[in-house]
């Protein structure tokens, strides 16, 4: 095709063949990945599998997982499958593993067994951070996010969800028996007909049942919300008034200055409200200063909280 710039020949050998290394800019941001986890201290922070038995197959060095995780992190690849691809066909990937493709179990069982070390790294990078100059900045912008949970709103319950619940089933069980009793009374009612009825108050019966159990497990709970999947999730309001979500409120702390998170917290609180002093508390730690200015919209706080300044022992303006 004349006028194109033109391909290389897949089939074409050559002489000295291109280096991984040729690959990846100076400037590309898996470098800094490969340099700060070669720093670590693995051992010291909780990972587990640092010293490899003597014995059976040769495991994956944790350094190599960890970097697969963080890249996977800053790439906003969560599934251990897609990073399993990544690390096949991604040259990026590819050089920080060096050529390393574990399989995506293997990804998976490493985020599970190590996640108390894996959070240490995080709070081992803002100190890095710190080191580095990046966080001179005394002046944090503090907000909560709602982030889904496994857990769907059919296995969510509060005592008026129950309660309306038992409700409807009690009028579909008076619903059905009428129509049982009308059909005794037409004796040309197939059989089958009858016995379907039957199954059906039948499943009723056992639902309420379980509605009841629910209940009685929200009132010896002593909270307002259960959840059967993920216990710690709650029903959260949205901006709009169907979008209501079963998840967690996340809280961050962010520096104004180069934008990178101080501090963070997953709470299930269903509003911002009472989170802002905590955040703020933490945010002062991470930095290490005397004194924070903390920036947060009115849902942070019940009586409206604007621009305020936190110095350890209170709020001022």
């Amino acid at each position: 095709m004349s006028g194109f710039v033109s391909s290389a020949d897949r089939m074409q050998g050559t002489m000295f063949p291109a280096q991984l290394e040729d690959y990846v800019a100076e400037d590309n941001p898996v470098r800094v990945i490969d340099f700060f986890v070669d720093q670590l201290d693995l051992a010291k922070l909780g990972f587990g599998g640092v010293n490899p038995k003597r014995t059976g197959r040769p495991a994956y060095h944790p350094a190599v997982m960890l970097k697969i995780y963080v890249y996977g992190y800053l790439n906003r690849v969560q599934s251990s499958r897609r990073l399993e691809r990544e690390c096949q066909r991604n040259v990026e990937a590819m050089w920080l593993t060096g050529c390393l493709a574990p399989d995506f179990k293997t990804i998976a069982d490493f985020r599970k067994d190590n996640g108390p070390a894996i959070r240490k790294v995080c709070r081992e990078f803002i100190v890095v951070c710190g080191r580095a100059g990046l966080l001179a900045a005394t002046t944090v912008a503090i907000d909560g996010s709602k982030f889904k949970a496994v857990n769907s709103r059919d296995r969510n319950f509060t005592q008026t969800k129950v309660a309306k619940r038992l409700e409807q089933l009690e009028a579909s069980i008076e619903r059905y028996l009428s129509e049982l009793d009308t059909a005794d009374r037409q004796p040309s009612t197939p059989e089958i007909k009858i016995n379907r009825l039957k199954d059906k108050v039948d499943r009723l019966k056992q639902e309420i049942e379980r509605m009841k159990a629910i209940g009685a497990q929200l009132e010896k709970a002593g909270g307002t919300q259960i959840s059967l999947t993920d216990p710690d999730a709650r029903s959260m309001q949205g901006t709009g008034k169907a979008t209501g979500t079963v998840g967690y409120n996340v809280q961050c702390a962010v520096e104004t200055k180069h934008h990178l998170i101080v501090a963070h917290e997953v709470t299930n609180a269903v509003h911002d409200r009472h989170q802002l002093s905590s955040m703020a508390q933490q945010a002062k730690e991470a930095l290490g200063a005397e004194a924070i200015e903390a920036l947060a919209d009115r849902g942070s706080h019940g009586d409206g909280a604007g621009q305020e300044a936190y110095s350890g022992g209170g709020w001022h303006a």
